[in-house]
């Protein structure tokens, strides 16, 4: 139910978006003050409006049904593609990512882009939790048939009243947050029958640990 009124909102918000914009684009040929002034409240309306849209985004993709298109995929090939998509992010974030792999291929039965999106998700957090910069370790190892991808941050770390909600559907300590991205990435790694577990430590960091199994030969 609460899937299918986001979607009902998603319209409703899109046409209020169109008409701001619309509106802003005719108020903006005058120049007097009276009108900087709409224009100024206009845009704040505009940026909430966003805002709704965004969070119904992010809503509709965690509470969504997911119809998953798994093929057998070596992970390092998609941590070598994040990396490479990444790397300006973090360093515009003065953050050094680093990925380790094995020689040999760690393949598993995986939706590429909903995978991806998950992980994603936790190198954001990541980079996030490292204001003044640092390191973010991408590590990939095989350990008894199953893949184990570890997400390594050298950042503030996680209290540990916190770290009990952080899977919690809308908890964020982050001031724009949505409180969707961690409980949307596991949601994802237990589709594909994994898990998803955190360790973290004050002021030395946080890990994040996913376990896959590897398809069968």
């Amino acid at each position: 139910i609460a899937a299918g009124l986001a979607h009902e909102l998603k319209t409703p918000l899109s046409t209020i978006n169109i008409n701001l914009k619309l509106l802003g684009e005719d108020l903006s040929i005058f120049h007097d003050d009276v009108h900087s002034r709409v224009l100024r409240r206009l845009g704040s309306v505009q940026e909430e409006a966003r805002r709704l849209n965004d969070i119904l985004g992010d809503f509709l993709r965690f509470a969504g049904k997911y119809d998953l298109q798994l093929e057998p995929v070596d992970l390092r090939t998609i941590l070598n593609e994040l990396a490479d998509f990444f790397s300006p992010q973090a360093d515009a974030a003065r953050v050094v990512l680093r990925v380790t792999v094995p020689d040999s291929p760690v393949t598993c039965l995986v939706d590429t882009n909903l995978f991806k999106q998950a992980i994603l998700n936790l190198m954001i957090n990541a980079v996030d939790a490292m204001d003044s910069g640092g390191e973010l370790l991408i590590k990939l190892s095989l350990q008894r048939q199953k893949a184990m991808l570890e997400v390594i941050d050298t950042g503030t770390g996680i209290p540990k009243q916190v770290l009990d909600r952080i899977f919690d559907v809308y908890y964020s300590t982050k001031k724009n947050g949505s409180g969707l991205g961690l409980p949307t990435s596991r949601r994802i790694i237990r589709e594909h029958d994994g898990n998803l577990q955190v360790q973290s430590e004050v002021d030395r960091g946080t890990r994040f640990i996913i376990t896959l199994p590897c398809a069968k030969k």
